[in-house]
This record gives C-alpha cells, structure tokens and sequence, in this order.
C-alpha cells in the first residue's frame, strides 16, 4: 500500500491523523534535521501500521510517499 504523508517536525507532539484511505499528516517531536524526523516518523507508522515501512519519495521533503509493507 502507497500513502502520501504530510509531516509536521518539532510540532511538540506525537500524532497521525487519518485525511482518507491514501492521506495522512503526522506530527513529530523531532526537528527535520540529520533525518531525525525521518527515523521517528517510521517508527511511529510502524507502531499504528503493524506493517514494514519504508519513504520512497521525500526524504528531505514534508511531503513524503510511503510504502507500507
């Protein structure tokens, strides 16, 4: 499955909204530098998931593709 994600870094909160089946935003703690909101935000799709993550598109970007596995 294929989702598009919108991320929100040092937000001060952890969050997923659910937009619809293929949209998301995310909430992180976590500044958007050295990839550190890239390590959480896998972390935590994987936790609401249950499923293997992986960013195919958008790593220096808010807005990122996600496949979940």
């Amino acid at each position: 499955m294929i989702i598009n994600v919108k991320v929100h870094a040092s937000s001060g909160r952890e969050e997923i909204i659910k937009i619809d089946n293929e949209n998301y935003k995310v909430y992180l703690k976590k500044p958007a530098e050295s990839g550190k909101a890239n390590i959480e935000l896998i972390k935590l799709l994987k936790k609401y998931f249950l499923k293997n993550i992986k960013i195919i598109k958008g790593l220096k970007n808010r807005n990122k593709i996600v496949m979940v596995e």
